[in-house]
């Protein structure tokens, strides 16, 4: 959900002079094929995510490609790094309708490729493709936004696009469940493309309308071709990093080395002067959001897996437990957004990062068979209440202390942030959850003698250090509000 952030993007352009009834809302005649076309754009982007989270453990077995499962989502992230830069080097030069299209096609292709895999380093081929174009639709469809909406209307879709997360965070686990297990994993990853066709034919004459074209002709600034090489830079060092991190043999230190490498310089030059050591105001921000997203979806990535392979639950239920997130991630973004908070924003985000810690704690509790499967629902529902409150807090605090004309390099180095948070971080556990044997996870066959899952270690040794990531993340909280404008 974090990658849907309203302000996660690079610079959105301001809206063209179009002839509409300035007193239309979002759904009035004037906008309505747009909204709902581009709001079901993101629904089924979001079901997407939600679904592949319950499907993925059947794939990865059925795959025999347990040991590689934290590859499955880091590839999708690592591609999905330069794909944002890119879109909006590319939405400034042409406007977004190429990005946007082309990320379709391209998210498309990278579902149906991995729908039809037949190995498990093919099922991650597809995930990379897919998060490179999911890279592309999610840059494209704010700059649309910003300039096919005035001013007074993007609240109000920016709204839409995040309560569009709600009704697939409960839906999606519990339809791709229902698909899974009588139809086939393969077919929730193949049967999303044809949806989007119905969307994209309402919003695609509305965008050629509103917001086609260059604000600004000429070729990219030497600075924005910079950019591109260092998201560049970023997206090969952090694949070669997770690479690495997965082999687990002595000659993966050449990778891993060349990875790191590449990483390091371009993160210096894409993130603000000072992030790495939390200094006071933005550089704490941009870092927070990092270690907020990277600690959560880390966790969140293996507990389908986890109560699977170690509870003998259905997809179904697996996926279940995280459906009542959405909602409560919601309720966090609302209660940020009251007024009456503003002054004790940096105490809400402490509080926030607490909540995340522990529910990350909590959930391989469930690996003690004494310990009833519903307390992850729980805890989950918890640590999705603190997220909401931290992330949208992050945006709003990454503008305040943003001059204008700074904002667009601000928000690309906090999506920049949150992105390789979480490559890095599932590199690490990747590694840890293969060198203790989760590659040989299988499923608990005797549930109702309590029977023990085969290596429950490889699960305590992500949970766990995700826990003490977010517990860190409550200590760079209290940092973030020095210097505000």
């Amino acid at each position: 959900m974090a990658a849907l952030e309203p302000h996660d993007t690079d610079v959105v352009a301001p809206a063209p002079s179009v002839s509409v009834d300035d007193t239309a809302g979002v759904l009035g005649r004037s906008y309505r094929a747009l909204s709902i076309g581009i709001v079901s754009v993101v629904l089924l982007i979001a079901f997407e995510a939600t679904a592949v989270g319950t499907a993925m453990p059947v794939a990865a077995r059925e795959l025999d490609g347990v040991s590689l499962y934290a590859f499955a989502f880091s590839g999708y992230f690592t591609t999905s790094l330069f794909g944002m830069v890119l879109a909006g080097q590319w939405s400034d030069r042409r406007g977004p309708l190429g990005s946007l299209t082309s990320g379709i096609a391209v998210f498309a292709a990278g579902l149906l490729l991995s729908g039809t895999a037949g190995s498990m380093w093919l099922f991650i081929l597809g995930r990379a493709v897919q998060g490179f174009g999911g890279g592309l639709v999610i840059v494209a469809l704010y700059v649309v936004v910003g300039r096919a909406y005035p001013e007074r209307l993007r609240p109000a879709i920016m709204a839409a696009f995040a309560a569009s997360w709600v009704v697939p965070s409960v839906v999606g686990p519990l339809a791709a469940g229902a698909v899974t297990e009588h139809l086939g994993w393969r077919w929730v990853f193949t049967g999303i493309p044809v949806l989007v066709v119905l969307p994209l034919a309402l919003a695609l004459p509305q965008i050629r309308r509103r917001a086609a074209g260059p604000v600004d002709e000429g070729a990219v600034a030497p600075s924005d071709r910079r950019r591109l090489r260092l998201a560049l830079g970023i997206s090969l060092g952090a694949g070669l990093l997770q690479y690495a991190a997965q082999d687990l043999r002595w000659f993966s230190l050449v990778p891993g080395a060349v990875g790191g490498a590449l990483l390091v310089p371009a993160v210096l030059g894409l993130l603000p002067r000072g992030t790495y050591r939390a200094a006071r105001g933005l550089p704490s921000v941009v870092l927070l959001r990092g270690v907020a997203a990277g600690s959560f979806i880390v966790a969140e990535s293996f507990v389908p897996l986890m109560l699977v392979t170690q509870r003998g639950l259905s997809p179904t239920l697996a996926g279940f437990s995280l459906a009542a997130g959405g909602g409560t991630w919601a309720l966090g973004s609302w209660v940020q957004s009251r007024p009456r908070i503003e002054p004790h924003r940096e105490r809400l985000m402490t509080g926030g990062m607490v909540l995340v810690a522990a529910a990350i704690t909590t959930a391989p509790s469930v690996l003690i068979h004494a310990v009833p499967v519903w307390i992850v629902a729980v805890a989950w529902a918890f640590g999705c209440f603190g997220m909401g409150l931290v992330i949208s807090s992050s945006s709003v605090l990454l503008l305040k202390l943003s001059a204008p004309e700074e904002a667009g390099a601000n928000s690309a180095a906090l999506q920049i942030s949150d992105g390789l948070a979480n490559v890095v971080l599932l590199a690490a556990t990747g590694a840890a959850f293969a060198a203790l044997g989760g590659g040989t996870t299988a499923v608990t066959t005797d549930t109702a003698t309590g029977a023990s899952g085969v290596h429950p270690a490889a699960f305590a040794a992500v949970f766990l250090p995700m826990a003490g990531v977010a517990l860190v993340g409550a200590w760079v909280a209290r940092r973030v509000r020095a210097d505000i404008r």
